[in-house]
């Protein structure tokens, strides 16, 4: 297959200056502001998504570790398969939240909810739509027994390169 490449179209602006202690998943970075500051060449693409309330940010996660097919996830001790995870150590390191944008100003973007460590490169945008985007009869898997309270998951410092740890 050939390489395939990407560009950022921006950075995401957060309070998480590492890793380590940053929230892994949005419902864990409730109320944290940020921002997301869109690189000029790509200001026209920001034409009529400021009526969402809330968006999609697809990011490369610069900082992953080297991916490994087999993980001890964060909120389990046992070894899952990587794609039955949400670790950010993958063949392809790309990071997905849902933000809440709250205003934008030019080529910024201000949103909360932002889980993103700092400087994170952004690869694209898409409006939330819960009617496309929330599934019927969701389950969970292995997840389902081991949810903990997510307000208070954070990155335990697994995630960021040379750290040693195994990614989850």
């Amino acid at each position: 297959m050939d390489e395939i490449r990407f560009t950022a179209i921006g950075i995401v602006r957060s309070p998480f200056k590492e890793a380590a202690g940053t929230p892994i998943q949005p419902r864990a970075a409730r109320g944290v502001e940020g921002s997301v500051e869109i690189f000029p060449e790509y200001e026209e693409g920001l034409r009529d998504l400021d009526g969402f309330s809330h968006i999609v940010l697809l990011c490369y996660m610069h900082l992953a570790r080297p991916f490994a097919l087999r993980v001890q996830p964060y909120m389990d001790t046992t070894t899952r398969g990587l794609f039955a995870t949400r670790s950010p150590s993958r063949p392809n390191p790309i990071g997905l939240s849902i933000v809440r944008l709250v205003r934008m100003e030019g080529t910024t973007l201000h949103v909360k909810d932002v889980d993103f460590v700092d400087g994170t490169p952004l690869l694209d945008i898409k409006p939330y739509v819960p009617r496309f985007d929330d599934g019927e009869d969701v389950q969970v898997g292995w997840l389902a027994t081991r949810i903990r309270r997510l307000e208070e998951t954070r990155d335990d410092g697994r995630f960021a390169q040379g750290t040693g740890k195994e990614g989850g």
